[in-house]
């Protein structure tokens, strides 16, 4: 048994590809191994900034004698087919077997004998190939070799390759890079070539040559090393595992380092300097013991400097303080403008070619922010605006009332909703503003949040500040989901807005394509009516954003006034096929998507949106935890199963009574059909009571008490009676039960 060292040395290598390329050369190996019948006892990869690097532990001296199967044409394919198959595996027809597959038909497989061979030799074979084959994202040609296309690809120009079975050089020899022992320690600390012994002696050279090769090493020296800084510093540091990752590969011999910045720079606001430290400088953020932001970072210095890294602080403080300083200058420079004059730069930025420009977006969402509050879809809680729903006489305030002897008193519904209306609307015509400001073009990232920072600077409401800032929200499944009634209204506009635009326009996801990101937007405004229990039709809700779009596009037209009317039937005519259908499947599949981790089967989804009745998300999904709670018991399974059993005889036979007259009539009918015809005529309207009262659970327990009367008819009734009148009336009563359990679910879609 011996061990293999493998290492491919090149310049710098993106941190971002770093893990999953260390992963994929273990994968690669490992296959090409497999092919040869070999199979180490254990594998590890590793990665630096500049190598890739295995080590294969227990490798045989000789891989063993194996057989490949090839699948190949039909046995009466046509001869062209067979040809290229034969040339393809070397040997002629008669060296074929024949085999019989799951269809019926022959197939031709070629059993292809491989013998031993040397370990080295199947690994001088190997590597090369998985050079070639190497799956990174970017990769590059370089070198006088580069002008030919069947030269080397890499990420960054190879530089060497070290390859030792136990004590020996395994000859390789790609694109003139000829492997050896030898690699190179650190760039600055290590000037020449390091010899390697063998596997067990490669981690051991390196660190001596200040090259840390295992990259969660590195994280955990970081991790560690930052953490006791902040503390001699009786600082905290924001915890960010994605940037700890970042800067391990970014240094083969991490040195953290504390340095501070100007205090003044704390005037703007927190998210932009966080934005600057972690994402333009790889820095970590500090706060101090207060939870404030700390005018000190940390930077992680690739180099053990003889100054204790005293010059590195100074030098990456200085390129801090000019990053810095064109983001204040930035902040007072868009301070300067209001939210209402930069927003009437929107008309200039394009949201879609089909849908229009940012403007055209801003004024549909205003519209139907205002419309769900006037609706009465997003109303004011207890002391929702905090402050603005007080009035003193007719005049609304915009603080909490003062303590002293004016009496105050709060509005009236009408004024409250009218008020938060106004809000609403304010809000979202300020919502995009900061889209056209000069912090945003530097930083897009922070759209919305500038918003927010520049509405309160001026002195809007704070719920309206808010709603600007957290428009966005949720943008993810993690992400924190408004509460507030401006911000509801604002966040799902305008999500309602996206999805209703982009369906018009039949520029809905396709497969794992989703490139206008209506599938979070769809799973955003999920998470938004669940937050709030936000009651009625998303249907519906969508229709009234898709009459704004028709209204645009009639206004586009600019029809004569004769025709206006005309066109906007047309248009909502041609729109309605998408509404009725794909939208409705579109938020079906999302909704399961949403309620998986939460454990909701997606069968019973589809049982309750089967119905087409349920457009309320928040009555549905109730409808589905109840529904998932009873097909768990034995009534429920049992009942399942009867359901199963008489929509299969409904499948098979038509009936001509319809389920109304479903009474036994014209012969005396046996025990358990009279059982039957009364528990439906019990179960029924107690069951329908229920979910007009959103007692799902009690509809449940009502449909329960079916289980032992369907039963009993399927053990001692007949329902193919030879009686054309028995049969009729039978197979009512079937459709008359089918039709009670379909008030609450179409079972029909639930699986087992």
């Amino acid at each position: 048994m011996a061990d293999f060292l493998l290492e491919l040395l090149s310049e710098e290598i993106p941190a971002r590809m770093q893990e999953k390329a260390s992963a994929d050369l273990a994968r690669m190996f490992a296959d090409e191994l497999a092919k040869a019948g070999l199979k180490a006892e254990s594998l590890t990869s590793y990665v630096t900034p500049r190598r890739l690097a295995l080590i294969a532990r227990g490798l045989p001296v000789e891989a063993a004698a194996v057989s490949e199967e090839i699948k190949g044409p039909r046995a009466d394919a046509p001869e062209q087919a067979l040809a290229g198959f034969l040339g393809k595996t070397g040997l002629t027809r008669d060296q074929l077997v024949e085999r019989t597959d799951a269809k019926g038909n022959t197939v031709l497989f070629a059993l292809i004998e491989k013998p031993g061979r040397a370990t080295a030799d199947v690994l001088a074979d190997a590597i090369p190939a998985i050079i070639r084959a190497f799956p990174w994202p970017k990769s590059m040609r370089s070198g006088a070799a580069s002008s030919s296309t069947a030269s080397l690809r890499w990420v960054r120009p190879l530089q060497g390759i070290v390859a030792l079975l136990g004590d020996d050089v395994v000859p390789i020899e790609i694109d003139g890079i000829v492997s050896g022992a030898a690699t190179v320690g650190h760039r600055f600390h290590h000037s020449g070539q390091i010899t390697i012994g063998n596997a067990d002696d490669y981690a051991a050279k390196l660190r001596a040559c200040h090259v840390i090769i295992d990259a969660e090493e590195r994280r955990a020296l970081i991790r560690d090393r930052i953490a006791a800084l902040a503390r001699e510093a009786q600082l905290s540091v924001i915890p960010d595992e994605g940037l700890i990752a970042e800067n391990a590969g970014l240094t083969e011999w991490p040195v953290p380092l504390l340095g501070h910045f100007d205090p003044s720079f704390l005037d703007v606001p927190r998210e932009v300097i966080q934005l600057t430290l972690r994402t333009n400088q790889k820095y970590f953020v500090l706060n101090d013991h207060a939870g404030k932001l700390a005018p000190a970072f940390i930077c992680v210095a690739n180099i053990d400097a003889k100054d204790g890294g005293a010059a590195v602080v100074a030098g990456n403080g200085k390129v801090l303080a000019a990053r810095l300083s064109d983001a204040k200058f930035f902040w007072e420079q868009d301070l300067k403008i209001p939210l209402a004059e930069s927003a009437k730069k929107l008309d200039q930025i394009v949201f879609h070619e089909k849908l229009g420009t940012v403007a055209d977006k801003v004024d549909r969402v205003a519209k139907l922010a205002r419309w769900l509050v006037e609706e009465g879809i997003i109303t004011s809680k207890p002391s929702p605006l905090r402050g603005e729903g007080w009035v003193r006489g007719s005049e609304a305030q915009p603080s909490v009332p003062p303590h002293g002897s004016e009496t105050l008193a709060q509005p009236s519904p009408e004024r409250e909703r009218a008020l938060l209306a106004d809000r609403a609307e304010q809000a979202a015509r300020l919502c995009k503003a900061d889209l056209v400001t000069g912090m945003v073009g530097e930083f897009p990232e922070l759209q919305g949040i500038m918003g927010g920072y520049y509405a309160r600077a001026e002195g809007l409401p704070d719920a309206v500040a808010d709603a600007i800032r957290d428009h966005y929200r949720p943008v993810g499944q993690a992400d924190e989901v408004p509460t507030a009634p401006v911000t509801v209204a604002v966040s799902l506009a305008d999500k309602l807005d996206t999805i209703a635009g982009f369906f018009m326009k039949d520029l809905k996801p396709t497969g794992s394509k989703d490139p206008f990101a209506l599938r979070r937007a769809a799973i955003g405004i999920m998470s938004v009516i669940f937050r709030n229990e936000l009651r009625g039709s998303v249907a519906f809700w969508l229709s009234e954003a898709r009459q704004l779009y028709i209204s645009q596009d009639v206004q586009d037209e600019r029809p004569a006034l004769t025709s206006a009317e005309s066109l906007r039937e047309e248009l909502s005519q041609q729109y309605s096929r998408i509404y009725m259908t794909e939208i409705r499947d579109f938020i079906a599949d999302r909704l399961k998507v949403q309620q998986r981790e939460a454990g909701i089967r997606h069968d019973l989804i589809d049982a309750v949106f089967a119905l087409g009745t349920e457009n309320d998300l928040v009555r549905l999904l109730a409808r589905v935890q109840a529904l998932q709670g009873f097909v768990a018991t034995e009534d429920g399974k049992n009942l399942l199963a009867g359901y199963k059993r008489a929509s299969n005889i409904l499948k098979k036979e038509s009936s001509s009574v319809a389920p109304a007259e479903a009474a036994v009539t014209g012969y005396p009918p046996e025990a358990a059909e009279t059982a039957l015809i009364d528990a439906l005529a019990m179960a029924e309207p107690q069951a329908q009571s229920a979910i007009d009262a959103e007692n799902f659970t009690a509809a449940m327990t009502a449909l329960a008490a079916l289980r032992l009367p369907i039963d009993a008819f399927f053990e001692n009734v007949t329902v193919n009676d030879p009686d054309p009148i028995k049969k009729s009336a039978r197979i009512a009563l079937l459709e008359k039960f089918r039709a009670a359990v379909h008030n609450v679910a179409d079972f029909s879609k639930i699986e087992g």
